[in-house]
């Protein structure tokens, strides 16, 4: 096993404690070569191209890997480079994200891709300050695609990444505060080693990931930093890193209808700000209200009705919000009409064309 800095300095009589530099010294080789025998195999890793690592780390964001993978893989076949990103329709951009959630970072990707075809040719700058002002994209991306693709060393500290370092050092701080990630980006510079700048922050990120776990014990056993660890040493693990209280979110009760005309679902446009902006969605009002009055907030008629059931409540969880939902399943007549924001669009049409979010899940699936 590789001698660790730590083990070096007590066979050289060293009793003064380690300086956190020093100890994220000593950790680069031991990082290193546990990162050679345990990284997974992912698509994106395969062969880091500056435009997969990008869109690989828009898509990880808020999102497990797993679920990640299938997307990748279907995005990158559909769109395999800057310009075809620049040039896709948003609806079609909008069907290949739909499932992800946070639709403003696929917005975002194409704003940014139509930045990077007009200034700079099409392919994305190697120069970690250039990538830091492309729409969508913060400290942490710039630094994961500067480092990975282009091999500069510079960090890129994500929230595994930002626990890892927390445990390491025992730091007691806010991790939700900014200035705890900055703080720790600050400590990197001069760590990061050359040639391997990309080996080293995919090794902390999977460190994170695979064996310092968020909400329960890590796995101390199998960690390469385990002899540097003040927080494994000090019996640290359940109070750091220490996370101020999110705020509670607020409720909202929705009722969402599945609104059937023969071979047709009505869908329609949400509006071009605030929550899932501009996407489609299946008609829904606010609250539950009774029957009749439902079908009034929705401009139908009770004579156009053929068919109403409820079906089954569901609820989804944004970061602020919390959806409380209520369905029902609603026929109409040939040629009734719903309210005239409403759309009706072939079934089939809306299961390949249009994006709807995972929020309506419960209720789409059902189209």
């Amino acid at each position: 096993m590789t001698e660790h800095f730590y083990d070096q300095l007590q066979q050289l009589g060293g009793t003064e404690p380690l300086t956190d530099r020093q100890r994220l010294e000593a950790l680069v080789k031991p990082l290193l070569s546990w990162y050679r025998g345990n990284a997974r195999p992912l698509p994106w890793r395969e062969e880091p191209s500056p435009y997969g690592v990008w869109i690989s780390e828009i898509m990880l964001q808020q999102t497990r890997v797993e679920a990640v993978k299938p997307y990748y893989e279907r995005f990158m076949r559909e769109l395999p480079g800057v310009k075809d990103l620049a040039a896709v329709p948003e609806e079609r951009l909008m069907k290949l994200w739909e499932g992800l959630g946070y639709y403003s970072r696929a917005r975002n990707l194409k704003k940014a891709a139509q930045v990077v075809m007009e200034q700079y040719g099409g392919k994305l700058p190697g120069d970690f300050s250039l990538l830091l002002k492309l729409p969508g994209i913060g400290s942490y991306t710039a630094g994961a695609i500067a480092s990975i693709a282009f091999g500069i060393p510079v960090p890129a500290v994500d929230g595994n990444v930002l626990r890892v370092l927390a445990r390491l050092l025992a730091y007691r701080e806010d991790i939700r505060k900014p200035s705890a990630k900055t703080e720790m980006e600050k400590l990197l510079p001069g760590v990061i080693p050359e040639g391997d700048a990309g080996a080293f922050n995919q090794a902390l990120i999977e460190v994170g990931a695979i064996v310092c776990l968020p909400g329960g014990e890590p796995r101390c056993a199998g960690c390469p930093l385990s002899s540097l660890c003040l927080t494994r040493e000090r019996g640290l693990w359940r109070e750091i890193p220490f996370r101020s209280p999110l705020k509670k979110r607020k409720i909202q009760e929705l009722t969402v209808c599945l609104i059937l005309r023969g071979d047709e679902a009505a869908v329609r446009r949400r509006p071009e700000t605030g929550l899932l902006a501009a996407l489609y969605e299946l008609p829904n009002v606010p609250g539950r209200p009774k029957e009749e009055e439902l079908l009034a907030q929705l401009n139908i008629l009770p004579g156009q009705v053929s068919e109403m059931a409820p079906l089954p409540e569901s609820r989804h969880i944004f970061s602020h919000v919390e959806w409380h939902m209520a369905g029902y399943f609603i026929r109409l007549k040939d040629g009734a009409e719903a309210g005239k924001d409403c759309l009706f669009v072939e079934r089939r049409r809306i299961r390949d064309e249009y994006a709807l979010p995972a929020a309506f899940g419960a209720y789409s699936r059902l189209i």
